[in-house]
């Protein structure tokens, strides 16, 4: 039996290491049937090592791109059709702030530090998507990760302005590429010991939000959960579904108290 997404073409960023979401999401792409084409930044070298632990690493390609260069995205297209031809779907597991921007500064983080956070971690996504634009004439499916933004959370700070900004974008692009039947969509996860997780002061305070008062039982180890969304909505069983949040946080987004 045939995989859901059996022949599809995937550009997946953010894969850094094994307990990477992304990392999770290209080896369901693979399992599931698809080719697969990562970039990275400022590392490329590390994604390629990491890389070797996929399913099927002998095929799959590593770029260099940083999302704030509009040479490297101008020139993205061309060296993905080097080697894919053309793209189905696009990951976007991109995000960064820099440390004053988190950890219960927010009264006093600078403007330069905020404008860092928002163009990474949100701006990027439209930046990604319209660099892998061309690629996907018959259209596609844009998947991207947040961390609900509908709420504060502690010593999250100016990364939530940032995760909202993102979920806006979303919205926005599945507003104006749907003509093209290119769909945006977004899985917000419960936190995960991630690359990403390192970064964030008090990491272990959410951890422990997500023990007393997620109706499913929540493991910050197992990134498979996400990646199974991610793999779900870039294949054609949302073939209607655009400027969608899923959530894959163990139901907690419904809980009150």
């Amino acid at each position: 039996m045939s995989g859901i997404l059996e022949g599809k073409r995937i550009l997946i960023t953010g894969v850094l290491m094994e307990s990477s979401i992304a990392f999770q999401a290209a080896k369901l792409a693979q399992e599931q049937g698809a080719e697969i084409i990562l970039t990275a930044f400022p590392r490329p070298s590390l994604t390629e090592r990491i890389a070797k632990k996929l399913p099927r690493p002998e095929n799959v390609k590593v770029l260099e791109l940083d999302v704030t260069n509009p040479e490297q995205l101008a020139g993205l297209a061309d060296q993905v059709r080097e080697h894919l031809g053309s793209l189905d779907g696009v990951v976007h597991s991109i995000g960064f702030a820099p440390q004053d921007a988190l950890g219960g500064n927010f009264l006093n983080t600078p403007w330069e530090s905020v404008a860092t956070a928002m163009h990474v971690s949100a701006f990027s996504l439209k930046s990604l998507t319209m660099a892998c634009l061309p690629l996907m004439p018959e259209g596609g499916s844009v998947v991207g990760l947040t961390f609900d933004a509908t709420i504060a959370w502690p010593q999250y700070d100016w990364m939530g302005p940032a995760k909202a900004a993102l979920e806006a974008t979303s919205r926005y692009l599945a507003r104006d590429l749907g003509k093209q039947n290119v769909r945006c969509n977004l899985v917000s996860a419960g936190p995960l010991r991630s690359m990403a997780a390192k970064s964030i002061p008090g990491f272990e305070l959410l951890a422990d939000t997500w023990n007393s008062r997620s109706p499913l039982a929540w493991d910050v180890t197992d990134m498979e959960p996400t990646g199974r969304a991610v793999v779900a909505l870039l294949s054609d069983w949302f073939p209607k579904t655009t400027g969608e949040i899923v959530h894959v946080d163990g139901g907690l987004h419904a809980i009150g108290a």
